[in-house]
């Protein structure tokens, strides 16, 4: 058919398939007898009747038949040979189409004795015409002569008989037995013809040597006689063939390929040698001397040798793609033949002809990866090569998941091959900015970067070898869109809202190198809220997250520094900073009844000042509660050095809270305050001395909300949330409790404790108990008593006589000596 030709080659019919014709589909092949029954080809039997399938990377199947292959009809020196190949699309070949090629070849004239060796096999066949007695046979084995007459006498015509040479034994095999064993028999009505596969039990691998060759050359060899009866006589053949292994070198970017001459193997009984020819060429095409030439070969004929010198990379090789260890690279491979005929004294003509695969050692070979991409049209453009046309891009591997070209399309992956002139091609991959596995990450000012992350898997024809290219590529893109912000500030604190741009998705809320989140902003009175386009954040201005730049009568100069950074580097991507000057009165309370609260701020200036080193004029008079920014006093008016003046109108107190750095007496640090109380007017007062009538308290009932909280520690700052109960506390470890009165806030109630038990269970009724408060006091029978810790007015206390904290020291309920659980 028009999908096969076929043409004449030296010793073999050839018939070449079109490997695009059969892209993706399954063959299998058949060779066709006389009786037109098709013997489905595998390896052994291929290898077995005289037939090679070969795939090249040039596009092209190849089909190869010996002249004697089984099932070849010879008829007047021409051999016909029929194949039949089925085509499928499934490996099971169901639904294959058939088709037929039936072609002949002359072949003339026959040498005495013929030996091919083909890539899969080797072959030897002899004129059956000629016969050799047991002085002209194999001078070193004579005794098969007397092994083999017996049962070759008592035989019919049609039974002949194989022995094998080996260094240890002999074994000699009928027709059937050799067949079975893997070996290939024909006999025409002029030859008789041994083929042998080269994994077969009886070869040896003999070792010649050549001057100058350190190594020598091995080869494939088996030493046999053939017995076969011909009208009354029986006749024995030399059926004794060698082929090369090795014999290849590969020198400054040049095969060299050596095959000895007259090897013991070939050369057994013979003592005179004649050169007739020497012919080489490639893909079984003879050259001339000028095509040889002009192909830069070089063929030599020496004494002992056949040398043929090939450049890596010359016309008629192809180099084929090829991986090691996962590397991607290249091998040289050749198809070259030599035909060698020589005379000697025994056989006359023998005609040795040589079909040599040569493939060079891996060469690895880096592959470019350029990036074009169009930044007017917001792809992403890569070009990955060089590659030969024998590889092919199938799977592409995005964010961890493997698709095939076609699916890559639905992840917005679209793949381009360019083939050139020269053999070689590349592959284009089409990516938008906006696909969902493009990475996009803010570099600077108002460039962001998007990285194209895949990885490409590709396939080797014929061999099905897999390697895979990782593709990484950067595009730098001026789109950012930083996030902006404006702020303000009313009496108590600042706000800042922030208007989010397009590279701040994962960035991270930092004010003054604290991480701001929804759980700290509730735990610490902030309020932070992000509804997507906008983030909104207000502080307090006593928040210890504010820093204090400068004080004035005219207010407090505190500033808010917010800083935006990279979710995963940490990085700063964005500062923001608002400034505002609040009020002095949020420093000082100055209460009617002659109590001054006054509030110290650490300023950013003074970055060394200890807050719990503030004093005030008598510097005894020490902060009642201190944090890293600030520090409160709480005192009345005729103490701690307050000075006083009066007028007719008014009383002035002042004081300052000094900071003194250690070792000086000099302060760093001044904080004037004053309280003036205002004289409204003065009235003349009699008055008598009485006796003091017995005080009273009138009872009255109403409803009190409580509530009682244990603290992680002595400072009473953070309490145990409902979530991280219950708490794990060992013996004799501190209980930092705390009792609170939130209704009434009335400043005028003071809340005093009673009784205060603890028990081993939930239920305040439940049995045991121990009493840790009696009447408002410890309890005088512990071992380790009840300590009460005075409460001081604060930021979070307001009417510090409405709370009450003590401490007490972690017991455990016993009952004998054997704790209770």
């Amino acid at each position: 058919t028009g999908l096969m030709s076929s043409e004449c080659l030296v010793n073999s019919l050839r018939i070449m398939l079109s490997a695009e014709d059969f892209k993706d589909k399954y063959l299998s092949f058949s060779a066709v007898d006389q009786s037109d029954i098709a013997w489905e080809l595998d390896e052994v039997l291929a290898s077995q009747c005289g037939y090679t399938v070969t795939y090249s990377s040039r596009n092209n199947i190849e089909f190869r038949a010996s002249a004697l292959s089984c099932h070849s009809h010879l008829e007047r020196d021409v051999f016909t040979v029929t194949i039949q190949v089925k085509v499928s699309r499934t490996p099971d070949m169901e639904n294959a189409t058939t088709h037929l090629k039936r072609a002949s070849c002359p072949y003339s004239p026959w040498s005495p004795r013929e030996i091919v060796c083909e890539t899969n096999y080797m072959e030897v066949s002899v004129r059956r015409g000629v016969s050799q007695t047991v002085k002209d046979i194999i001078q070193d084995e004579p005794e098969d002569w007397t092994l083999s007459f017996p049962e070759a006498k008592a035989g019919g015509a049609s039974v002949w008989r194989i022995v094998f040479h080996q260094p240890e034994e002999k074994r000699a095999l009928l027709v059937s037995d050799a067949w079975r064993a893997g070996y290939g028999l024909n006999t025409t009505d002029t030859r008789i013809l041994l083929r042998v596969p080269y994994n077969a039990a009886q070869i040896q691998l003999v070792k010649v040597d050549l001057f100058l060759q350190a190594q020598g050359v091995t080869f494939s060899a088996v030493r046999s006689s053939t017995f076969y009866k011909q009208q009354w006589m029986i006749l024995m053949v030399d059926t004794a063939m060698a082929c090369p292994v090795d014999g290849v070198d590969y020198t400054n970017k040049t095969i060299i390929w050596t095959v000895p001459k007259y090897f013991q193997v070939l050369s057994a009984g013979s003592t005179r040698f004649k050169d007739v020819l020497v012919e080489a060429g490639v893909n079984l095409y003879k050259l001339s001397a000028k095509e040889m030439a002009s192909r830069k070969y070089v063929l030599s004929n020496d004494l002992n040798a056949i040398t043929m010198k090939i450049p890596i990379g010359a016309e008629g090789g192809y180099y084929k793609t090829s991986v090691s260890s996962g590397q991607h690279g290249k091998k040289y491979s050749i198809n070259l033949f030599l035909e060698y005929q020589w005379e000697d004294n025994k056989w006359g003509l023998t005609k040795y002809t040589i079909i040599k695969e040569i493939e060079t050692p891996f060469e690895q070979v880096e592959l470019a990866v350029i990036n074009n991409s169009n930044l007017s049209m917001r792809l992403m453009n890569v070009t990955v090569g060089m590659f030969l046309l024998d590889v092919e891009l199938v799977n592409l591997t995005i964010e961890g998941a493997t698709v095939t070209v076609p699916e890559a399309v639905q992840h917005g992956y679209l793949t381009y091959e360019i083939q050139y002139a020269n053999g070689s091609k590349v592959y284009i991959i089409q990516v938008p900015f906006n696909a969902p596995s493009i990475k996009k990450e803010y570099l600077r000012d108002d460039t962001r970067a998007y990285t194209l992350n895949v990885t490409l898997e590709f396939i080797i024809h014929p061999t099905s070898n897999t390697f895979a290219v990782p593709v990484i590529t950067v595009s730098a893109v001026k789109d950012a869109v930083l996030p902006n912000a404006r702020g303000f500030c009313d009496e108590n604190d600042f706000h800042l809202i922030i208007t989010h741009g397009n590279v701040d998705q994962n960035w991270l809320l930092f004010i003054s190198d604290q991480h701001l989140t929804p759980e700290d902003a509730q735990k610490y009175n902030y309020s932070l809220s992000d509804n997507g386009t906008h983030l909104a954040v207000s502080v307090p201005f006593h928040s210890s997250l504010v820093d204090y730049e400068d004080i004035h009568v005219s207010g407090v100069m505190a500033s808010l520094h917010l800083t935006l950074k990279d979710g995963i580097t940490l990085a700063n991507r964005k500062d923001f900073s608002i400034s505002c000057r609040f009020s002095p009165s949020e420093l000082i309370q100055c209460l009617p009844n002659g109590t001054v609260v006054i509030t110290a701020i650490k300023l950013v200036r003074l970055a060394d000042l200890d807050t719990s080193h503030l004093v005030l004029r008598d510097r005894r008079c020490k902060p009642s509660f201190v944090t890293k920014k600030s520090a409160t006093f709480k005192f009345h008016v005729n103490t701690c050095g307050t000075s006083k003046k009066i007028n007719s109108t008014s009383i002035t107190y002042e004081n300052d809270v000094i900071y003194f750095r250690p070792g000086t007496n000099m302060p760093v640090y001044r904080l004037k305050f004053v309280c003036v109380y205002k004289i409204k007017q003065t009235v003349d007062v009699q008055s008598e001395t009485k006796k003091n009538p017995p005080s009273s308290i009138k009872l009255g009932f109403g409803s009190l909300v409580l509530s009682l909280k244990l603290f992680k520690e002595k400072s009473y700052l953070e309490p145990y949330q409902e979530l991280e109960y219950p708490v794990v506390k060992y013996l004799r470890e501190a209980l930092y409790f705390e009792v609170e009165l939130l209704q009434p806030a009335d400043p005028r109630l003071e809340l005093n404790l009673g009784d205060c038990w603890a028990t081993n269970f939930q239920s305040q009724d439940s049995l045991p108990q121990w009493p840790v408060l009696r009447n408002g006091c410890e309890n005088s029978e512990d071992s380790y008593r009840t300590v009460f810790h005075k409460v001081n007015y604060s930021h979070r206390v307001k009417f510090p006589q409405h709370l009450k904290r003590f401490e007490v020291t972690m017991f455990t309920f016993v009952q004998g000596t054997a704790p209770l659980q």
